[in-house]
């Protein structure tokens, strides 16, 4: 299995990345994004890349306990988390972990979810069918142990704590997933969105 294999899906991951990028979304290098090649396989942004101006050559592939299949290509510690969300729902197709400002000042809100209703935009993700409804987003403690943060994901999933395709990780950032990539950036765009309006909701209040 050979990265050459794969030109269409790091063509449009690559895209994605960029796209991600030129909109401050992961500054700094931050951020990682991936996509399931099939039943035990990923590919992922490599570490440390920027992704505004990431190249063919700043993706790998890995299998689903996180190990490169190109030794000479290092994946970002936060590969588990993506790997866990692949082995939980076999129906997840892409991953996609940005690092807004927004969601991550929001992740720090002090509780354990954020909850979000009334704007039009909930539609955007998948199972939302109306802006009555109440979007509750999961956040969870940052930890640089990423095997023990993959762990408490995969509680919460179990538990039916994480009903939006997406989550919060406090002052980290949101990790978003779709069947298809295109379905994960649409949930990540409408989280961004919906992020920006609960903030500056909160700015408007200010006396």
């Amino acid at each position: 299995m050979r990265i050459s294999d794969y030109a269409s899906d790091v063509s449009a991951l690559r895209d994605v990345c960029r796209r991600f990028g030129e909109r401050g979304w992961c500054r700094a290098t931050s951020g990682n994004f991936s996509t399931r090649i099939d039943d035990g396989h990923c590919l992922i942004t490599q570490s440390g890349r920027d992704k505004s101006r990431l190249g063919d050559d700043d993706l790998m592939l890995c299998d689903l306990a996180g190990k490169a299949l190109d030794a000479a290509c290092r994946p970002s510690a936060e590969t588990a988390l993506h790997c866990a969300l692949y082995k939980l729902d076999s129906t997840i197709g892409a991953v996609l972990h940005t690092h807004s400002v927004t969601a991550t000042v929001l992740s720090k809100n002090g509780g354990d979810q954020l909850r979000i209703r009334d704007f039009e935009m909930q539609k955007a993700l998948a199972g939302v069918t109306t802006h009555n409804d109440a979007v509750s987003i999961k956040i969870f403690a940052n930890d640089q142990d990423m095997q023990a943060l993959a762990g408490r994901v995969s509680d919460a999933w179990h538990a039916g704590e994480l009903a939006a395709p997406g989550f919060l990780i406090a002052g980290h950032g949101l990790y978003a997933w779709g069947r298809t990539l295109d379905e994960a950036v649409r949930h990540v765009e409408g989280f961004e969105f919906l992020f920006d309006c609960v903030w500056q909701e909160a700015l408007a209040r200010l006396p």
